[in-house]
């Protein structure tokens, strides 16, 4: 087993490279990846950066390059889901790019054309349950697990959360998940996205991430590192 771990941004992978015992650094397209153990597995740690393309690109790499056999997405999202406060935990069931949009051609919103495959993307139900028993045994937050929605801008707007909503019935909201989710099912690699909310997507949003964000990146840290405990078995 090899574990690929993916954050988008610093704050959301420096914790457990700080704490995974790394090997070696191989860069690709720019990229680095810190190869190594954790709680006695092997990983491979890396920052795709923000964005759609950013997390397609360092999930094929991880997979031609390193031959992972598990995909865990981790870092902070804006909250769709009223219940949802700051610091809950979101795990994904599924990932579906919410602006990808073909409807002109008689697409549905959402949905890939001639993709020979769900435009929804369903996680690992393996790793799904094993990320809810680690998050049940970790934190009394709130842990959902639903829908995620990825595209390539930040939601910062209650009719857009709104709209989101009753289009998608989303759980939460980022910019990366589904793009890796899309990948890993091309590949035919187990994948789950564990989300830490940082904003609840509103005319806050942008406040609240920045001040939340390092907080709702622990979280989540917390929680892939209980996820690789319960992998060793």
């Amino acid at each position: 087993m090899k574990v690929a771990v993916i954050g988008a941004m610093n704050e959301e992978i420096e914790r457990m490279q700080k704490e995974m015992s790394v090997e070696e650094t191989i860069t690709y397209a720019k990229i680095p990846f810190y190869v190594g153990k954790m709680c006695g597995i092997d990983i491979v740690l890396c920052k795709s950066g923000v964005g759609k393309v950013n997390a397609a690109l360092t999930t094929q790499i991880l997979i031609d390059r390193f031959e992972v056999s598990h995909i865990l997405f981790t870092g902070v999202a804006g909250a769709l889901d009223e219940s949802l406060e700051v610091g809950d935990l979101v795990i994904s069931t599924s990932a579906m790019q919410h602006d990808l949009d073909a409807s002109p051609l008689g697409f549905k919103r959402g949905e890939i054309p001639m993709y020979d495959g769900d435009s929804d993307f369903k996680a690992s139900t393996r790793l799904v349950e094993i990320a809810k028993k680690a998050a049940t045994s970790l934190t009394d937050r709130q842990v959902v697990c639903g829908r995620i929605l990825s595209g390539d801008q930040f939601i910062a707007n209650k009719e857009e959360v709104k709209q989101l909503k009753e289009l998608f019935n989303g759980v939460c909201v980022e910019m990366e998940g589904a793009s890796v989710a899309h990948v890993a099912d091309m590949n035919d690699i187990p994948f789950v996205i564990i989300r830490s909310m940082s904003d609840k997507a509103n005319g806050e949003a942008q406040i609240s991430f920045q001040e939340f964000t390092d907080i709702a990146s622990e979280q989540s840290h917390l929680l892939v590192k209980t996820m690789l405990k319960e992998l060793k078995g």
